[in-house]
């Protein structure tokens, strides 16, 4: 079977920096509510929200995340939470 390759709304490495860096809330999953049912995925605006290779675990890219939310309100299972970013 051959991989399908999905176009993704983030930009290429340089392309325009990481967009991630003025979020106020980032998005937190709990692994063990989490049952890898792809919503975040499907609802996530910027295409940062990925199924790991091992398919074990959902990965979300932070440099590009903006802190929307969508993610979490979605969740069926509310294993998504946003936590708010620590002042740098």
């Amino acid at each position: 079977m051959s991989k399908v390759k999905v176009p993704v709304a983030r930009p290429v490495i340089g392309a325009a920096g990481k967009t991630g860096i003025w979020r106020v809330s980032r998005p937190v999953v709990d692994y063990s509510r989490c049952t890898l049912c792809g919503i975040c995925w499907l609802y996530c605006p910027d295409s940062v929200v990925e199924i790991s290779e091992d398919k074990k675990r959902v990965v979300i890219d932070y440099d590009y995340c903006k802190g929307c939310g969508i993610c979490s309100v979605e969740c069926p299972f509310n294993a998504i939470k946003m936590v708010r970013e620590e002042v740098r």
